[in-house]
């Protein structure tokens, strides 16, 4: 029988890179190259590699892979391979050009790369220059195929076209290997996801505060920039956008590949620049200089940098030579979006080295009030649940194997009734080969043998008068996900047809006022004028937010005004 079997070598779990060896007949083809250490692959045969797209979790092994083996093939698409140096920047200011460690693929053409071994690249949305791809073998009475998605998405961005569901319908493969990043997740319209951000950087500078960004390096920098530079909130407006770190070397890239990108951006471009603009407004600037980083902040602006940037660069604390005095917003990217080699940041859990000392400073008694508040947000560029079963029911392979993403998640996907009961699944872990046989008799309801069984917990409700408990037992904390769950105690109900869904509330809900809150709408309802507020923390025993420092401009459902009527501020004491 042929072999056809897939060697797990990172699947972006506990370490986050991305890389399987697939085992087609007499071929050996690595599957992307996200490993920061080369060493699982001393012993591993490999014909050739193929690399979805650029994003560190998924490339950042590529220069050391041609390094250790020079004469290895190493292919990707044309825009993939212009982009793959921004993961080593002091090679790309040496000269590293992407075509010295790739050879380039076309669009949707089928090329013979071994022996009856074919390779077809099919865009994948999510990056420019993303692809699935498509691997057959003509093994003489009979062809066996694989498609591997890499990153996919299947709704249109700001600057990269979303997966054309209808060019793979015809493909049905054998094996189908797919990233499970949001799990059983349902998220907003990619569109309503960017008119929330949009609409909250709004606000915030309109109250006279400068946001900062920290954004992933390649794809959501780009990404966000782009809609600063064409939302309504923004055109025309006296505002000045600066870009620091490594975004605006990626930027610059990207105006390298503007051919390749989506009609509507190159039409943009004909009128004005991409990005760099001092001309139009709102104005976009590059931070080039110690004197640049100094004028941030001095009237309300928007900064975009690095990720792991170092806080104390732009919002430096009162014991610094110069501190910070004016109003701003750090937006975090919320780890539900984004899984491109950066860690998750969900509920201001995990937050990037650094961070978490700058806020324990800035939260110190010996610190005086630090005007900074802390949000994140949602701009995903992977598929839900919904896009995901989407792709999966119009392919139909035999074997299903999920990759890139949380334990956790990719169970619950493996664990859909509408999944089990048609495709064999798996969820590997790493070094432990999964065996992919075609054609053997499939028993619907029994998933592969690498797949985790669903979690589920027993519980009570009890009815107590005017309330109604809910009793889980204490297992259901053992789930990394409790962290998030239950970061401030308290939970949203709803009814889901016959079934009640529970949502854990994030401090940021809690204390974010909007009009959408018709008790938070109520004029003077705020923190300042509580009359538990006293020396700038919360002493409501009641409040999640109790003995913390909090603004006195936040709220929270425990606001009790400090008189009956009356919503004078209670100051500090």
């Amino acid at each position: 029988m042929l072999e056809l079997a897939c060697l797990p070598l990172g699947v972006g779990q506990v370490d986050p890179g991305v890389c399987l060896q697939l085992r087609l007949g007499p071929h050996r083809v690595l599957l992307d190259c996200g490993l920061q250490d080369l060493g699982l692959l001393e012993d591993i045969v490999v014909d050739l590699a193929l690399i979805t797209h650029a994003h560190p979790d998924h490339a950042r092994g590529v220069l050391a892979l041609h390094r250790a083996r020079p004469n290895l093939p190493i292919y990707a698409s044309e825009v993939t391979t212009h982009l793959l140096p921004l993961n080593w920047p002091a090679e790309q200011s040496a000269g590293l050009l992407g075509s010295d460690l790739c050879r380039a693929l076309p669009w949707q053409t089928p090329i013979e790369v071994r022996p009856g071994l074919t390779v077809a690249l099919l865009p994948a949305g999510h990056l420019p220059g993303a692809a699935c791809i498509f691997l057959s073998y003509d093994a003489g009475p009979q062809t066996y195929s694989v498609l591997y998605t890499g990153d996919f998405f299947l709704s249109n961005t700001r600057l990269v076209e979303g997966l054309p569901l209808e060019s793979l319908r015809n493909l049905s493969p054998n094996v189908l290997i797919l990233e499970g990043t949001h799990g059983t997740a349902r998220h907003p319209h990619r569109r309503n996801q960017e008119n929330q951000l949009a609409e909250r950087i709004h606000r915030a500078v309109t109250a006279g505060q400068s946001v900062l960004l920290p954004l992933p390096t390649l794809g959501p920098g780009q990404e966000v920039l782009m809609l600063l530079r064409s939302h309504h909130f923004f055109t025309g407006r006296d505002l000045e956008i600066w870009v620091d770190g490594e975004i605006a070397r990626a930027c610059d890239a990207y105006l390298e590949i503007l051919p390749h990108l989506p009609t509507s951006v190159q039409n943009f471009a004909q009128h004005q620049p991409l990005f760099w603009d001092e001309r139009v407004k709102p104005k976009v600037r590059r931070v080039e200089s110690p004197v640049d980083r100094a004028r941030l902040g001095s009237s309300p602006c928007i900064v975009l940098t690095d990720l792991h940037t170092d806080l104390a660069d732009y919002l430096p604390l009162e014991s610094t030579p110069e501190p910070l005095t004016q109003p701003w917003l750090v937006l975090l990217p919320d780890g539900r979006g984004m899984a491109n080699g950066s860690p998750p940041v969900t509920g201001l859990h995990n937050l990037p080295t650094g961070w978490e000392a700058w806020l324990q400073a800035a939260r110190s008694d010996e610190t005086p009030e630090v005007p900074v508040s802390v949000e994140t947000y949602l701009l995903s560029d992977h598929c839900d649940s919904a896009g995901t079963t989407q792709l999966i029911h119009n392919l139909r392979p035999q074997h299903l194997v999920f990759v890139h993403g949380s334990p956790t998640y990719l169970s619950d996907l493996a664990n859909l009734d509408e999944l089990r009961n048609r495709y064999q699944l798996h969820t590997p872990t790493v070094g432990l080969l999964v065996e992919l046989p075609i054609g053997e008799t499939f028993y619907p309801g029994v998933p592969g043998s690498s797949v985790e069984p669903e979690v589920r917990y027993e519980g009570e409700v009890t009815e107590l008068g005017e309330r109604v408990s809910l009793d889980l037992p204490d297992e259901i904390a053992a789930d990394p996900r409790w962290r998030t769950f239950a970061d401030t105690g308290l939970i949203e109900a709803r009814w889901q047809g016959e079934e009640l869904v529970l949502r854990g509330l994030s401090a940021r809900e809690l204390l974010s006022v909007t009009e959408a809150s018709p008790t938070a709408a109520k004029p003077g309802r705020t923190c300042g004028t509580c009359r538990f507020y006293r020396g700038q923390r919360c002493w409501n025993p009641e409040s999640p937010l109790s003995s913390f420092k909090v603004s006195p401009d936040g709220y929270c459902l425990a606001y009790e005004p400090l008189h009956p009527d009356d919503n004078t501020p209670s100051g500090s004491e």
